[in-house]
């Protein structure tokens, strides 16, 4: 095994690191969260079925949910300042390929890149987070880390309504690039090198594994409610069923593995990442229902769609420092059950408040309440992973941090936006068979209705008419699939409410654990060597 280097307890000049790693952070995330609020107007645009609006919504959580624990091994391996280089100078073209696809399937193939290229920088800023900082100074890093990145994911869709209020849908893809170059500079400038780094080989074949796991699985879901889809989604749900019985046999066999199975069987580890996959998975999944709610059924503009965040952006730049300081006098367990109890008060307002005629108090509400869950719980979630591996192991628990996020967000917004679809063709559906003129509506203008709301207000243009009947039924629809896709919410958090209840260890065991952690693989490492000096 290759020796790391000793840690530092802080870099050299701490808050200019630490403010280009976040911004780092802010470029990924602010690319995750742009798309949600164009949906409506991409529809319109390309005329897309709800399942390709759901792909470039997911399509960017896909990219970086499958490379994520690879490229993490890699960044260990060759150089963490070197692959979160690269990463935010891929994000440049990628960029611009989403803003000026000319179909909706290259914006898709867009958002893939676009993900893989926040797979070599995101994971690396969590990785040196962990590698620089030491003690209750890295909780705290940490909590900035997570609360001002959840903050500007939030102001994402503020900042694209305003674009979309002005320019065409593609300009909203294009927000990222003046925070790009910023923070490529400053990452260069004053984010140190070859910091607790391994000389280990990479597991290339269990990376490789994990890619086709991850996109497999997460495809899988999405083409689950498609009609006549039904063969490939089993078809790529048996895939990912062998590539995660190949991945972990390979796992443990492999000499140098990707993801070191017994790190991740520890407890504090695996109940850590399993809560905080739901916790950030909500939040993307009531972005991601939400800015169509707003949007499709309210009739808000697209400035006044990404406004209606803002709550959740305020109250997590609020809470995630005293997170940090719950943690450290309460333990990571209270202060995941707190943001999970936030989370489940948001979603139930969604579920029983939002309607037809819910006023802008109500939205800001449920979104206020989903925002000070992850502020609370974001924190807890990933100091727990990193604090419960070794150091040159940072790759795989920042990477298991990131997952939290990435494939939180790719299956909760898979699985919503599954249910959205489902529920919505089911209702429409519904109202086709109980309409007087049924017998007048064709089989195509039926599939129209029941593609997406959008088409089906392409639908309504076509048959003045009908109009106000048709856009009606088609916003009741989409309340009925959205109530699907809340109850999933629900469900889920109450999930992870139990298994952070249950078997999250209370502060004193939390602590005993650690050091026991700690100190078996203390006695695994070879002596720590200096680090080499920076170039």
């Amino acid at each position: 095994m290759g020796a790391p280097a000793r840690t530092p307890r802080t870099p050299a000049r701490p808050g200019l690191v630490l403010g280009a790693l976040i911004l780092v952070a802010a470029v990924a995330n602010l690319n995750l969260a742009v798309a949600n609020v164009a949906l409506p107007d991409i529809g319109r645009a390309f005329g897309s079925s709800q399942t390709t609006l759901d792909l470039i919504a997911v399509g960017y959580s896909l990219g970086l949910a499958a490379s994520v624990l690879y490229l993490g091994g890699l960044g260990d391996r060759y150089g963490r300042k070197l692959m979160l280089i690269l990463g935010v100078t891929l994000s440049i073209p990628a960029c611009l390929l989403a803003a000026y696809a000319p179909s909706d399937e290259v914006l898709i193939l867009a958002r893939v890149l676009g993900g893989l290229s926040a797979g070599m920088a995101y994971p690396t800023t969590l990785a040196l987070i962990t590698a620089l900082w030491a003690g209750p100074a890295r909780t705290k890093a940490i909590a900035l880390w997570s609360g001002i990145g959840g903050a500007i994911a939030s102001l994402g869709p503020l900042l694209s309504g305003w674009l979309l209020e002005h320019f065409w849908w593609g300009s909203v893809f294009l927000v990222t690039l003046p925070l790009a170059v910023v923070a490529l500079v400053l990452a260069w400038l004053f984010v140190p090198s070859h910091v607790n780094e391994t000389t280990d080989p990479v597991d290339n074949l269990g990376g490789l594994l994990s890619i086709v796991l991850v996109a497999s699985l997460v495809l899988a879901i999405n083409f689950a409610p498609v009609p006549g889809k039904g063969a490939l989604a089993i078809g790529l749900a048996v895939i990912a069923l062998a590539a995660g019985a190949a991945f972990l046999l390979r796992q443990r066999r492999a000499p140098n593995p990707l993801y070191d199975l017994t790190v991740a069987g520890r407890r504090i580890f695996w109940v850590a990442a399993v809560a905080g996959i739901i916790v950030f998975g909500t939040l993307m999944g009531a972005m991601f229902v939400g800015q169509q709610f707003l949007q499709n059924v309210l009739g808000y503009s697209t400035f006044e769609a990404g406004l209606s965040i803002l709550p959740a952006a305020i109250l997590m730049v609020l809470v995630a420092p005293r997170s940090a300081s719950l943690v450290e006098s309460h333990g990571s367990r209270v202060v995941l059950l707190l943001g999970y109890a936030c989370c489940l008060l948001g979603f139930v307002a969604m579920l029983l408040l939002w309607d037809q005629d819910a006023s802008y108090w109500v939205i800001g509400l449920a979104y206020a309440l989903v925002g000070a869950g992850v502020g609370f719980a974001g924190t807890p979630a990933s100091h727990a992973l990193t604090g419960s591996v070794p150091v040159h192991r940072a790759g795989m628990a920042s990477g298991t941090a990131d997952l939290q996020r990435d494939l939180g967000g790719a299956i909760m917004q898979s699985i919503l936006g599954a249910l959205l679809t489902a529920g919505y063709a089911s209702a429409v559906s519904a109202a086709i068979a109980a309409a007087p003129n049924k017998q007048d509506i064709t089989d195509g203008v039926q599939t129209e209705l029941m593609n997406s709301f959008a088409s089906a207000e392409a639908t309504a243009q076509q048959y003045p008419q009908y109009a106000d009947a048709i856009t009606s039924a088609a916003a009741q629809s989409f309340l009925d699939g959205a109530d699907w896709a809340y109850i999933a919410g629900i469900v889920a958090i109450l999930i992870g409410s139990a298994l952070v209840s249950l078997l999250f260890p209370v502060k004193e065991d939390e602590s005993r654990l650690l050091a026991e952690y700690h100190a078996a693989d203390a006695r695994t490492l070879p002596e720590a060597v200096p680090p080499p000096d920076d170039p």
